[in-house]
């Protein structure tokens, strides 16, 4: 395993970057997030036929790049730091990948397509009122009919899960936690969907109503929905990552020109420091993000190692976006603190997504269990 990158990945990470600062800057992101698709349609349709970014770790055989999670780490942490509203996330790292690696070819292959072609967008549904990202804690039911299983229950939390054509809906069958696949897009009985109120404009999450909801269930192999959840927060790290970078940028250039007293601050030691743990806290959770993804890109990786790494980024990587967001906005001062400064809008994406699935503190107990503490 290396933690260095390849010039190809070098590459793909210039390109995106190049990509999103010409098509979806903040001015742009502000505009979008505004309309009623809460994104910008075009820039979605250009990721997906411009640059292929939708079918990166998706299979080859449906149309996707084949790359792994590596290559998607980056991707993501570019779409992190440009604080993009796009349905990535939902649609790609989560719904897709966990199509991706199920065993049930017949899903495979009626909506890995759409999603690689930018013309379908999923969501997966798994925390529940009260309960979070537990498993154990899942009530929904999936009960046998005609040809498939009907679902009962609601689901919270669930990014872009008001607009999703696909919804991957974590369900109770035969008395365990299992995948299935509701077809939004068609309009099926009994589906309500509504918008939550949130503090980061830029992420739209859904709470998802079922009551008797036609599903389809994802073959898949034991352990496939821990896998899915370890991989989410992989994901989820990434997109923290790029925002850290982002607001370290932001810090050290305002220190460079913002003059104090005659002397440019970043030349003040209190602002050297704060620049300085940023970057040390910033490293260690890219280190941490690709250690695990080179874990998942191993399909002989030990599913109790890749849980343990993913638990680390998640524990990390959440405080550390925060904390380095929050340093930001001390370094910038008043001007830090407007509506016009884009520092809250990434302070309010960290927080937002330091407990999207699941509190540093939570993550951290469970490493504790997977090391036997």
């Amino acid at each position: 395993m290396t933690l260095t990158f390849s010039d190809e990945q070098e590459e793909l990470r210039a390109s995106v970057r190049r990509f999103l600062a010409d098509k979806a800057p903040t001015q742009a992101v502000r505009r979008a997030v505004e309309t009623d698709e809460g994104h910008d349609p075009a820039v979605w349709e250009q990721m997906a036929n411009q640059l292929g970014l939708h079918g990166i770790a998706l299979p080859e055989e449906f149309g996707g790049l084949g790359f792994g999670a590596v290559e998607l780490g980056i991707v993501l942490e570019e779409l992190g730091r440009a604080l993009s509203p796009e349905p990535f996330l939902s649609t790609v790292a989560l719904a897709g990948r966990a199509l991706a690696i199920s065993t049930d070819a017949a899903l495979q292959a009626r909506w890995l397509p759409g999603i690689v072609e930018g013309t379908i967008t999923a969501a997966l549904a798994v925390a529940e009122p009260g309960g979070g990202w537990n498993l154990d804690a899942v009530s929904t039911t999936a009960e046998p009919y005609e040809d498939g299983y009907v679902l009962t229950g609601t689901k919270d939390f669930v990014i872009d899960g008001e607009s999703a054509d696909l919804l991957l809906v974590v369900a109770i069958a035969g008395g365990a936690p299992a995948l299935f696949a509701v077809d939004a897009a068609a309009g099926p009985a009994g589906l309500t969907r509504t918008r939550l109120a949130v503090l980061d404009q830029t992420r739209r999450l859904a709470r998802i109503e079922l009551a008797g909801t036609p599903a389809q269930r994802v073959d898949a192999p034991e352990g496939h929905l821990r896998r899915v959840l370890d991989l989410a927060l992989i994901a989820l790290t990434a997109e923290q990552v790029g925002i850290a970078q982002a607001c370290l940028d932001l810090s050290v250039e305002y220190a460079k020109v913002r003059v104090q007293f005659g002397r440019p601050i970043g030349s003040f030691q209190a602002i050297k420091h704060k620049c300085a743990n940023m970057l040390v806290q910033l490293e260690a959770a890219r280190s941490a993000l690709y250690h695990a993804a080179s874990l998942a890109a191993d399909p002989d990786a030990d599913p109790v190692e890749l849980a343990g790494a993913a638990a680390v980024c998640a524990a990390w990587a959440g405080d550390t976006a925060v904390q380095i967001a929050k340093e930001t906005i001390q370094i910038h001062g008043g001007i830090g603190y407007t509506w016009e400064h884009d520092s809250h809008l990434f302070l309010k994406r960290a927080k937002s997504s330091e407990l999207l699935f699941g509190t540093p503190a939570l993550h951290r107990a469970r490493l504790a269990n997977l090391v036997g503490m």
